[in-house]
């Protein structure tokens, strides 16, 4: 297709993707409510128990929330494809799960970042940690409140640079072709169907990729130090291999599978190993929030035992309901008999 659209709200993209089965769909809805499950789980644990009210917990809750985020901007569009058979997405729905799916990138590394910076504080200089990453009980609230504005802020700020950076250089310009080789909407992939000039859309592209290059940067030396630290001592080891491993771990997984995706989508083929690279594009929105607290809650020992008394606890309540109804129930039988 090479002729020009008239107006956006005319273009239906199409997405050749993977052509699942409705076999798959049970497949992916189960992954998909798990994930939810995992995450929320997590975050309900940490809010709920006040010996989790630390910087290290409060960034990992930060973690789940976020790839509760990344999850919702994938799962749903691809299990109606496969439901209805209809791999198309409006123009508006593009650019909107284009918008969520960047956003979630964005706090990913930023919170993969500052997470690093508290490991490193923690471990490199454990005197200093409560200085630097909190502060006084009596002011615990204070700190509270000055992480959540501080959290805002960076949202807004994403919010910011995906809407006028990327969002506004891609709306612009004039669409030549509605075939996208992707399960799910990406910036490059609707810039490449473009009619004219696309220069300032690459060049923010590549800003983009070595914002994250740096961040990535900063992580390896602050682990690199962290490491050295480690080694001096037994406990400095067990804690490396609690807290650290697992973050370190979900950081190279997330670095990995996000750069394949952006360097492909740019030089690589469009007719060649079509499906192993509709796999490893979504590898960063599926993995990373499902891995996540399966390895933090299995690795951190208060996590864990806080996920288990609450399961507990509501397992009994859930029990002692289903008890009175059936004692409830019989009482009424009697009365009809």
């Amino acid at each position: 297709m090479t002729s020009q659209f008239n107006s956006s709200l005319e273009i239906v993209f199409v997405l050749h993707g993977l052509n699942l089965t409705h076999i798959y769909f049970v497949f992916i809805l189960i992954l998909y409510i798990f994930t939810m499950f995992i995450n929320v789980t997590l975050i309900c644990a940490i809010v709920l128990e006040k010996m989790l009210h630390d910087p290290m917990y409060l960034f990992l809750c930060n973690l789940c929330v976020n790839g509760i985020i990344g999850a919702s901007s994938f799962y749903p569009k691809i299990l109606y494809d496969i439901l209805f058979d209809s791999y198309v997405i409006t123009y508006i729905g593009c650019l909107t799960q284009i918008f969520v799916i960047y956003f979630y990138v964005f706090c990913e590394c930023t919170n993969l970042t500052v997470m690093a910076y508290d490991r490193y504080v923690a471990i490199c200089k454990p005197l200093h940690y409560h200085c630097i990453m909190t502060i006084r009980k009596t002011n615990r609230h204070i700190y509270f409140v000055f992480i959540l504005i501080l959290y805002l802020i960076t949202i807004c700020i994403n919010l910011t640079l995906i809407f006028t950076i990327f969002l506004f250089l891609t709306s612009r310009l004039p669409l030549c072709g509605v075939d996208i080789d992707k399960l799910y909407c990406s910036n490059w992939a609707v810039v490449k169907l473009s009619c004219v000039d696309t220069t300032l859309n690459y060049i923010s592209g590549f800003v983009f990729i070595y914002s994250h290059v740096f961040q990535t940067i900063l992580v390896l030396i602050s682990y690199i130090k962290i490491i050295k630290a480690s080694l001096r001592t037994q406990a400095g080891r067990r804690k490396f291999m609690q807290t650290c491993l697992p973050h370190l771990i979900t950081l190279i997984n997330f670095v990995i599978s996000l750069l394949f995706d952006v360097m492909y989508a740019r030089y690589g083929s469009n007719t060649s190993l079509l499906a192993l690279r509709n796999i490893m594009a979504v590898e960063f929105l599926v993995v990373p929030p499902l891995v996540n607290p399966i390895v933090y809650g299995i690795n951190l020992t208060q996590i864990r035992k806080c996920v288990v008394i609450m399961h507990l606890c509501l397992s009994t309540y859930t029990l002692y309901k289903a008890i009175k109804i059936v004692f409830s129930f019989k009482d009424i039988m009697k009365d009809k008999w």
